[in-house]
C-alpha cells in the first residue's frame, strides 16, 4: 500500500519543504488540490460535505497544481505528484496538454493527472465554458490530452474540440497516468472505462468499500479487470495501523493522508507529524 500526502489548505511557503520532508519520510506521492477562485456566491452545493457548504473561505491559500508540482519536483528526486483532482471543465485541453507535458518532463515522469468535472457552475461559466454537457466534453478533453501527450503529429475533430495537425515537443518519455475523480455513477463508469485509477473525495469506510466493489464490476464489464488500476482514497473513519490495513484489504492502493490537525500548523509541527506517521504506519505497512 502506498501513502500520499495531502497538502490542501497548507500555507504556500511550506510546500517545497513539505515535499522534501515527505520524500525523506517515505511517502510515495503528494496529492495536489485544485481551486480556481472563491466566488462570493455559488449556484450549486458543494457535494462532499453534509450541508453542502464549502469548508474553506475567500482567504484560504491555493496554488495552481501544475506550478506546485514543478516547484516541488525541483527540490526532490523520487516522490511523485498528482492532481487530486484538477477541474477539467473550465480548462482548454490543448493548453492543458502543454502544461501537463511540461511538468511531466521537468519532474522526470513523476506526474499523474487526476481530473474531475468540477462542481461549481461559476468556475465553468466565468472561464468561458458551459456547465452543461460537461461529461461528454470531459471525455473528449481526455482523448485530446492523451493524443497530444503521446507525441507526434495529431489532429482531433470532435463535437466540442476541433483542431488540425499539431505537435507538442518534447512529449513525455512515459505515459502520463490519468486518474478520474467523482462519486457519481457516470464518474465511476468513466474511471472504469478510460482511467488508470480512481480518486475519492472524503468517504466513510463502508461507502468506500461499496464504491470499490462497483468499480471492480464496471472494470470487468469493460474488459479491463486485468489492467493496473489505482484506488486513491481519503477515508475519514479508519485510522491507525489497523485502519490502513483494513483499507488495503478492501482494495485501496494509495491512502491520501493529512497527519496534522491544523492546516496552518507551523512547519516544524508538520515535520514531526510526517516522521511520526512514517514510523508508526508506513514502515510497519511495508514490513
Amino acid at each position: 500500500m502506498k501513502f500520499s500526502l495531502g497538502i490542501a489548505l497548507s500555507p504556500l511557503d511550506q510546500l517545497t519543504e513539505l515535499a522534501r520532508i515527505a520524500e525523506e519520510a517515505g511517502f510515495t506521492s503528494i496529492a495536489l488540490p485544485d481551486s480556481l477562485f472563491y466566488s462570493e456566491h455559488v449556484s450549486a452545493s458543494y457535494p462532499y460535505t453534509p450541508d453542502g457548504r464549502r469548508f474553506w473561505d475567500a482567504d484560504t491559500p491555493w496554488v495552481d497544481p501544475m506550478v506546485a508540482a514543478a516547484a516541488m519536483g525541483a527540490v526532490t528526486t523520487r516522490i511523485r505528484f498528482y492532481t487530486q483532482v484538477l477541474k477539467l471543465d473550465p480548462r482548454n485541453p490543448v493548453l492543458l496538454a502543454r502544461q501537463v507535458g511540461s511538468v511531466a518532463n521537468l519532474t522526470g515522469n513523476r506526474f499523474g493527472l487526476g481530473v474531475g468535472l468540477g462542481w461549481s457552475p461559476e468556475e465553468s461559466h466565468w472561464c468561458g465554458t458551459p456547465f452543461r454537457d460537461r461529461g461528454r466534453r470531459a471525455d473528449e478533453a481526455i482523448e485530446v490530452l492523451r493524443q497530444i501527450l503521446a507525441g507526434g503529429m495529431t489532429e482531433f475533430h470532435g463535437k466540442h474540440f476541433d483542431f488540425e495537425k499539431l505537435q507538442m515537443s518534447p512529449a513525455p518519455t512515459e505515459p502520463v497516468p490519468f486518474y478520474i475523480g467523482g462519486h457519481t455513477d457516470p464518474a465511476l463508469r468513466r474511471a472504469a472505462r478510460i482511467g488508470d485509477g480512481w480518486s475519492s473525495a472524503m468517504m466513510k469506510f463502508d461507502d468506500l468499500r461499496t464504491t470499490i466493489d462497483q468499480l471492480t464490476e464496471l472494470r470487468t464489464s469493460y474488459g479491463r479487470a486485468d489492467r493496473p488500476f489505482e484506488i486513491q482514497a481519503v477515508c475519514i473513519d479508519r485510522f491507525g495501523l489497523d485502519g490502513y490495513r483494513a483499507q488495503e484489504s478492501i482494495g485501496v492502493t494509495d491512502a491520501i493522508v493529512v497527519p496534522w490537525r491544523r492546516f496552518d500548523a507551523p512547519l516544524e509541527e508538520k515535520r514531526k507529524a510526517l516522521h511520526r506517521f512514517a514510523e508508526e504506519i508506513i514502515s510497519p505497512m511495508a514490513a
